[in-house]
């Protein structure tokens, strides 16, 4: 198949999802995933597990694994309702809590430091782009989904 520039793109954006990912965790000391994940507990306070995994839109195994790791170093936890059993809560600790805001200062000189030498203009474009790929992705999900 030949490397068109169209196909480029595609292999450019795989190659920047794996590395915006390692480079991520590495300076934050976090993954992106765990960090959405405190970041929903902070804005929500406590929620059930299933609802965190369609928010996040994360398969059960993953949300799993990453509640299991997070609630291991003590930043959140989890509890059935009283209700109903089958449902699991999950919150914060004040551990966690406490993470946030040096956390999501950390977030944003990460991604100040990823866009250095950009124009405010080219990060317009930049947005606009991707958004516009974004669209097409729900496009074709969309038609597949109804063939």
């Amino acid at each position: 198949m030949p490397n068109t520039k169209e196909t480029k793109v595609l292999s450019l954006l795989k190659e920047l999802k794996v590395q915006i990912e390692i480079t991520f965790e590495k300076c934050m000391g976090i993954s992106q995933s765990r960090l959405e994940i405190l970041n929903q507990l902070f804005e929500y306070g406590e929620i059930s597990q299933s609802q965190l995994q369609k928010t996040l839109k994360i398969d059960s195994a993953a949300i799993t694994r990453h509640l299991k790791q997070l609630e291991l170093n003590g930043k959140i936890t989890r509890r059935k309702c009283e209700t109903d059993n089958r449902i699991t809560l999950v919150r914060l600790t004040q551990m966690g809590q406490d993470q946030m805001s040096s956390l999501w200062k950390e977030k944003v000189e990460f991604v100040e430091n990823m866009l250095i030498g950009f124009s405010e203009k080219e990060i317009d474009l930049t947005l606009e782009y991707l958004n516009r790929i974004q669209i097409n992705m729900n496009r074709i999900n969309s038609d597949r989904e109804t063939k």
